[in-house]
């Protein structure tokens, strides 16, 4: 069965954590949680509210890691999933992070990214080329990176599947199924 990295920390969005976690659960793939150290992450639900220029942030979910990102060797994976949240603000600044997220990139490997995932990519030059979806906000993000910012709920480039926010949950995993079943599928 085909192992798939989802790499967390806290505050981690709790629906860009969960809804993809079990979905890959569902169709057969074995999920390992990777993050900076083995522990209880506690995550975030971040969410809208009317006339409120960004959104808001409450507790959410907590849960356990598999394995430190230090732990990780990436050619034991077939595909990488990045949750959005609080966390990319400071998973980006791990080197453990970084050697993981690009490996998968270099090995051209499926990766699934949504929300502010893209702004731990931009830095890695991973986006140069290439079209993705992200949270609004992060569009500069994206361009700075040499990627053309698309919004829309999923975005195939090749291996990698992106997605604004966890409203888009039902396409943008749709579409990461389609290119994980081709890629590495379950048996």
């Amino acid at each position: 069965m085909p192992e798939i990295l989802l790499i967390a920390g806290d505050a981690t969005e709790d629906l860009e954590f969960f809804y993809p976690y079990q979905r890959l659960l569902e169709e057969g793939y074995e999920v390992r949680i990777a993050a900076p150290s083995r522990k209880k992450l506690q995550f975030v639900v971040h969410d809208f509210v009317d006339n409120f220029d960004t959104y808001i942030e409450r507790p959410g979910h907590s849960w356990p890691s598999d394995l430190a990102l230090s732990e990780v060797d990436p050619a034991d994976y077939a595909g990488l999933v990045l949750p959005g949240g609080r966390a990319p603000e400071y998973l980006r600044n791990d080197s453990d992070y970084r050697r993981v997220v690009t490996h998968f990139f270099d090995a051209d490997k499926p990766v699934a990214h949504i929300c502010h995932a893209a702004t731990t990519l931009a830095p890695l030059g991973v986006l140069k080329g290439r079209r993705t979806a992200a949270y609004p906000a992060c569009a500069p993000d994206v361009e700075m990176g040499g990627g053309e910012f698309v919004d829309a709920s999923a975005v195939v480039d090749g291996k990698v599947v992106s997605a604004r926010a966890w409203p888009d949950h039902p396409d943008w995993m749709r579409a990461f199924m389609e290119v994980l079943r081709a890629d590495a599928p379950v048996k």
